[in-house]
């Protein structure tokens, strides 16, 4: 186990300050690159009390502009179009970079690692996906993945697409056994 000391808020872990341990890998692959933490040395722990106040008062001020942008894009919903199957289950996936792009065009740049996916997106349908602005700000934003443009605005309207394949699979068998009667009578 390796003793860090947090540079800012890691979910699952600890906040900005404290000392942690952590598996080798953890830190060596991703906590240390991404100056999520540093080393717990004497001289680490020293900088980083002198830095302290600085490093609080610039978490303060990030965390208060990304609850300003989250207040500003507050209900985000995106469109994704992508190619599925009768069943509705997609011929790819849709993916936290797929979202990130989308995203950005509804106007809100963000990276695909601010896109806390938990698995990739395989079926037509509206998802809800967290969208991570700070460690401590996360919005929602609505995903409506669909195969057209009309085929979304019946999902963001609440029409699932498999209703309306089955409303049109009975509006079929409807004029098929009208036909069917009308050539019986006549």
């Amino acid at each position: 186990m390796i003793d860090l000391i947090l540079m800012q808020r890691v979910d699952k872990l600890g906040q900005m300050g404290e000392r942690v341990k952590v598996r080798p890998g953890y830190a060596r692959n991703y906590l240390l690159p991404t100056g999520k933490a540093i080393r717990a040395s004497k001289s680490n722990l020293e900088r980083f009390e002198r830095q302290r106040a600085q490093l609080e008062a610039d978490n303060i001020k990030r965390r208060g502009e990304a609850e300003r942008v989250a207040e500003r894009v507050a209900g985000l919903s995106v469109i994704i179009i992508r190619q599925a199957g009768e069943s509705g289950s997609l011929y790819g996936s849709v993916v936290s970079r797929d979202i990130a792009v989308a995203c950005t065009e509804g106007g809100l740049t963000v990276t695909r690692e601010q896109v806390l996916l938990g698995e990739p997106i395989k079926a037509v349908g509206v998802s809800t996906v967290q969208v991570e602005l700070h460690p401590e700000v996360q919005i929602p934003v609505l995903v409506n993945v669909a195969r057209s443009r009309e085929e979304a605005e019946k999902q963001a309207r609440g029409e699932s697409a498999a209703a309306a394949a089955q409303a049109e699979s009975l509006e079929a068998e409807l004029a098929a056994e009208m036909a069917a009667t009308e050539e019986a009578a006549g």
